[in-house]
């Protein structure tokens, strides 16, 4: 081997050398905190694991899709949260309340499984709304983010207020929420999760007539399948249909 090639061969050596040396501890310590993006690494989600690839409808409402309405309240941290925040994320929406004794525990147990499914995803978030702010105050709400290991940064649970809430959920989502002290925990509301997609339109699958589903139901967990009056879960649907919106 002539010496030429040893020269070419201790360049490329040293070149690798101080490669490793001064990109691999960056790497790692984006590793270590946890600072690499959605774009540097795969995802966790498969993207095209599809049972059904029909593009998923909006809702319109006098021939125009309808988007999330404007809002404006406060998160578990203290932090205002608008709908602005949202913007180019896919995120869902629901209305519970803490001390809620029914379907509220198994409606955040699920959408806690798709915080879980969706690990990592910057754009994908969840907005729990409470239906009863007097008693949900931004101590309360962290409380039970930490209870139910809430850690999504784009999760926030908000709290404002009352009437502002209920015009958000009746008129704006078409979500039924009331108070009664005649039922169990004060309040009455939908067991529903509202899908939204990163322009802040309103989404969902189609039924039989092609009309938009609207919303996903949000009581049964994928695990049981069904619940007790033969009703069929919509977890594993919700999920694939993050998938679509998130690859739009």
């Amino acid at each position: 081997m002539s010496s030429k090639s040893n020269y070419s061969y201790v360049g490329i050596a040293f070149i690798i050398l101080v490669f490793g040396i001064i990109f691999i501890p960056k790497i790692v310590d984006r590793i270590k905190n946890n600072d690499i993006t959605r774009s540097d690494r795969m995802s966790n989600v498969p993207d095209n694991n599809f049972t059904s690839t029909e593009k998923l409808a909006f809702l319109e409402i006098n021939g125009a899709p309808k988007q999330v309405p404007e809002f404006r309240f406060t998160n578990q941290n203290g932090e205002i949260i608008t709908n602005k925040d949202y913007e180019d994320k896919v995120y869902v929406i629901e209305f519970f309340f803490t001390t809620c004794p029914t379907i509220c525990p198994i409606m955040n147990q699920n959408l806690v499984q798709l915080q879980d499914h969706f690990k990592g995803i910057d754009n994908f978030g969840v907005a729990s709304f409470t239906i009863n702010p007097s008693h949900d105050t931004p101590e309360v709400l962290k409380s039970y983010a930490n209870d139910y290991k809430i850690t999504n940064p784009n999760w926030n649970l908000l709290t404002g207020d009352r009437d502002a809430i209920y015009s958000l959920a009746n008129t704006g989502f078409n979500l039924y929420t009331a108070q009664d002290d005649n039922v169990a925990g004060g309040f009455e509301h939908s067991g529903n999760f509202a899908l939204i997609d990163k322009k802040g339109f309103i989404r969902s699958r189609t039924d039989a007539y092609g009309n938009p589903k609207i919303y996903y139901r949000g009581t049964i967990s994928e695990a049981d399948k069904f619940s007790e009056d033969g009703e069929a879960e919509e977890i594993s649907m919700l999920k694939e249909d993050i998938k679509k919106l998130l690859n739009e």
